[in-house]
């Protein structure tokens, strides 16, 4: 059991449900059907295969190695400049917030880690931070 959590946690985003707001009943009434389970399955599985490919967990990319693996463009450079320099964002948690936008890209099919993905990693991270805060 041990192997199978240090695996789940050192592998994918630990999103916690009370970190999801809830829906309203009109919402959950209107709301589209999501992803099939068997897709969101392949999804991942197909992320791992990248991961595997490349020879490592994005989990455990070494910091010398994210240039290579996630290569950012001026846009995510200066997204990154702006977390550092105005969120008071540390080199431990920028790495850490490339190595979630890297496992946004391969979850999502891209090559590049996109401005998007790399949005949605530091926005994990700041909610993160507001968490422990309030705790």
């Amino acid at each position: 059991m041990s192997l199978w959590l240090a695996r789940a946690s050192a592998t994918w985003l630990s999103l916690h449900a009370d970190e999801v707001p809830a829906l309203t009943a009109r919402e959950l009434q209107s709301a589209a059907l999501g992803e099939s389970s068997a897709v969101v399955r392949a999804r991942v599985l197909a992320a791992r295969e990248y991961q595997r490919v490349r020879g490592s967990l994005n989990a455990a990319l070494q910091p010398s190695r994210l240039s290579d693996y996630c290569a950012l463009d001026s846009a995510g450079r200066r997204l990154v400049t702006d977390a550092v320099d105005r969120g008071g964002m540390s080199a431990r948690a920028v790495h850490r917030s490339l190595r979630v936008a890297r496992t946004i890209a391969d979850l999502a099919g891209d090559e590049q880690v996109s401005v998007r993905a790399l949005a949605e990693a530091l926005q994990f991270r700041a909610y993160e931070g507001r968490r422990h805060a309030i705790l």
